[in-house]
């Protein structure tokens, strides 16, 4: 079902360029020098293309690059960008001077050399750069009849590829608001400097609509466009994130009506256990998780969960206020983090401290799963006027909760996490939506993200004790990428 990603070939990356990385020792994963370029492409070429664009979604260790810890390329950090940032998260459960600038993220003291943004600037940009590769492959007429591809696996591997060119973009806006845009992959110098200009996020957002318009007419209508590999983008997916660009866009109609399409489409449902979406033994078996990255063991190149192996040197902890948001007897606190053992059952996949420490991990990475998409209906619902509906939705991610087996055995007492009542107050339905996100996806790397786009995080944060200021609505762009541009590259205000 798993099999070996095969090399991918780029002749310049953007991220090559110009990301502050020169001190970097490997080249990543999936990347080839110019003189290894296939002048006559296979259909594994065209595989291959697209499949080694989903590396840069990973957990797994030194895809970019070896031990960079400096510059934030060890490992993707969205945990460290969303749930340290948003107060969700410890560095670590006793904490130390280790890796200072994460602890930067945490008070907000951080400057634009800070290792997190180059880090996730670094992958986000290779990721895109390997897609455009892959799409001049599957768009260009000569190449695919040379190959002789079946046209339903071209228009398969192109839907997963203006996905995943929609994913990464998506996630640079919200990180960092206008940024380059880049569509077509580098052969020079010259060509990225072209490029090395930040665009307007609206006209990325645009490019955004396109790619995940073009993907949703690509793509089958089945749950797993190939039952072999279901870790592959399907058309759930792609309309799960038409759904979230709209939320994130207060387009709360288009939100609805999305949600409404997803759910015709019948390949989705709240699991009956709460764990069963994180649980190893039920990874593609379950019916919540829409997309994923599939983490496997013991493949070469490596694709473990390097995440776990942090968590053996102490990294990732609750803080005392997620903790304490978390109503009385909630399962959901102990199968997020069993606090006695100091383990996160969540991104090591078991509840019983398995794979803690291990850098080859196959638990998996969730990016969307059906929980999260129906409380983005709620949420729509409540802000177009249907407070029925927006508490109804709420109440059937409650029950799910309070019905679920207990990762200790335990009963779980009579009025746990009761239904919310009926109501009309709009604010009010609000700050139940707001709740039942934080601890329902907690350590899932959304946490920041909702704090900033509905407004509050500053008011959060300060709250906290967190030195959050506006201009942190944004993150800065990466210093070193500024420099090398020559200044063609801009930085956010404040910054």
């Amino acid at each position: 079902m798993k099999t070996l990603y095969k090399r991918l070939f780029i002749v310049l990356s953007f991220t090559t360029l110009f990301s502050c990385s020169d001190e970097l020792t490997k080249e990543p994963i999936g990347l080839l020098t110019s003189d290894q370029i296939d002048t006559n492409p296979t259909i594994n070429t065209l595989e291959s293309s697209v499949s080694s664009s989903y590396q840069l979604l990973a957990s797994t260790l030194n895809l970019i690059g070896e031990w960079g810890w400096d510059d934030g390329s060890v490992l993707r950090n969205d945990f460290i960008l969303q749930d340290i940032a948003s107060n969700d998260m410890n560095k670590k459960w006793n904490p130390d001077g280790d890796q200072a600038w994460m602890d930067e993220l945490s008070n907000f003291s951080f400057t634009a050399d800070n290792g997190a943004f180059n880090g996730i600037w670094l992958y986000d940009y290779e990721g895109i750069n390997r897609i455009n590769l892959a799409i001049s492959y599957l768009t260009n007429e000569e190449v695919i009849q040379s190959v002789g591809i079946s046209d339903a696996r071209r228009d398969q591997l192109l839907g997963e590829a203006y996905f995943l060119r929609a994913f990464y973009y998506f996630d640079l806006v919200n990180n960092f608001g206008d940024v380059p845009l880049l569509l077509e992959p580098l052969t020079s110098f010259e060509a990225a400097f072209e490029v090395a200009v930040r665009v307007p996020k609206l006209q990325v957002s645009e490019q955004i609509a396109l790619d995940l318009a073009e993907a949703k007419q690509l793509l089958p209508d089945a749950k797993y466009p190939d039952p072999s590999q279901p870790w592959r983008a399907s058309k759930g997916a792609v309309i799960a994130l038409q759904a979230k660009t709209a939320l994130y866009q207060e387009n709360w109609t288009e939100v609805i009506n999305l949600v409404s399409e997803l759910e015709a489409l019948g390949f989705y449902s709240l699991n009956d256990n709460y764990f069963d979406s994180f649980d190893i033994d039920k990874e593609f078996t379950e019916g919540e998780v829409i997309f994923a990255y599939d983490h496997e063991s013991g493949e070469n190149p490596r694709k473990g969960n390097g995440l776990c192996a942090l968590l053996g040197w102490g990294f990732v902890a609750p803080s005392q206020d997620f903790i304490d948001a978390f109503e009385p007897n909630d399962p959901r606190l102990l199968y997020t983090v069993d606090v006695p053992n100091q383990n996160v059952s969540k991104i090591l996949g078991n509840t019983a401290g398995n794979h803690k420490g291990n850098d080859d991990s196959p638990s998996n990475k969730i990016f969307i799963r059906y929980a999260d998409v129906l409380l983005w209906k709620a949420e729509a619902l409540n802000e177009t006027g249907d407070y029925t509906g927006a508490v109804a939705i709420i109440n059937q991610i409650r029950e799910r909760a309070r019905t679920s087996t207990t990762a200790d055995g335990s009963a779980i007492p009579a009025g746990t996490l009761a239904d919310r009542p009926d109501s009309t107050d709009k604010v009010q339905i609000k700050e139940w939506l707001m709740h039942e996100r934080r601890v329902e996806l907690g350590f899932e790397s959304q946490r920041f993200n909702d704090l900033k786009r509905w407004g509050v995080a500053k008011t959060v944060l300060t709250s906290l004790g967190r030195n959050f200021q506006d201009h942190h609505y944004l993150y800065p762009i990466p210093q070193g990428d500024i420099d090398k541009s020559g200044g063609t590259i801009t930085q956010n205000p404040g910054y």
